[in-house]
């Protein structure tokens, strides 16, 4: 719902309130649904690398995850911070790209629902719209870095949750969890429409998609999404 303030959106979910200033995007359909799966013990450290306007942050830090929360828009961090308040939780919210904000510290969760759009080079573009979709070219340029990252940032025992577009590919998402020495499952999957921004790169997207997961022609009406839970040794 609208606010008195000049584009500020409102925005209702769990029993919470947040905030959705200008430059900072409301949450869709993937992150209500990695939302939905995720858990963790009070008193549990975690780590939510993007964590845009602090949904699944503030939802965590309620249920007593001692939750830090990173982002790469400054607006989004400022963001985070503002919803923490609204909704009576603590989160430190610091700005940063992957672990460079966390360097030395580990955790019990990590969590991360990143930009995966394959996107052709040129496709790119600079401003924070776009960059909340950029993927890179195979859409893994980010969520590479954050599983091979996770191990030395996770306590033993510790997991890494992150989702993925079926296209990207289920058993390419297990090599990559296992060469970084982690053990990987699926514990959610969920049919959601194609996004939008997906039929202006068909083509592109179909040319990574090396499982075989899209119709070979026409457009699309669906696309699975996929929780991923990576455990540490």
């Amino acid at each position: 719902m609208a606010a008195d303030d000049d584009g500020l959106l409102l925005f209702l979910y769990g029993g919470c309130v947040f905030r959705v200033p200008d430059g900072v995007q409301p949450p869709k359909a993937g992150s209500l649904f990695f939302d939905r799966h995720l858990r963790v013990a009070p008193g549990e450290r975690v780590l939510e690398i993007g964590a845009g306007l602090g949904l699944t942050a503030v939802r965590l830090a309620r249920l007593g995850g001692r939750v830090v929360a990173t982002d790469v828009v400054p607006a989004a961090v400022e963001t985070i911070r503002q919803n923490a308040l609204l909704n009576g939780v603590t989160i430190d919210a610091r700005l940063g790209d992957g672990y460079a904000p966390v360097a030395g510290e580990r955790f019990d969760v990590i969590c991360a629902n990143l930009p995966q759009m394959p996107t052709p080079a040129d496709r790119e573009r600079d401003d924070a719209v776009a960059a909340a979709d950029n993927g890179g070219p195979d859409g893994w340029a980010i969520l590479d870095h954050v599983i091979a990252g996770a191990p030395a940032h996770l306590v033993p025992g510790g997991r890494l949750v992150f989702t993925i577009f079926g296209f990207l590919g289920r058993k390419q998402a297990f090599a990559k969890v296992e060469a970084a020495g982690l053990v990987p499952s699926v514990i959610a999957t969920e049919t959601q429409a194609f996004p939008r921004i997906g039929y202006e790169r068909i083509d592109h997207i179909r040319s990574v998609d090396v499982e075989g997961t899209l119709p070979p022609a026409g457009m699309p009406r669906t696309v699975e999404r996929l929780v991923i839970e990576a455990l540490g040794q």
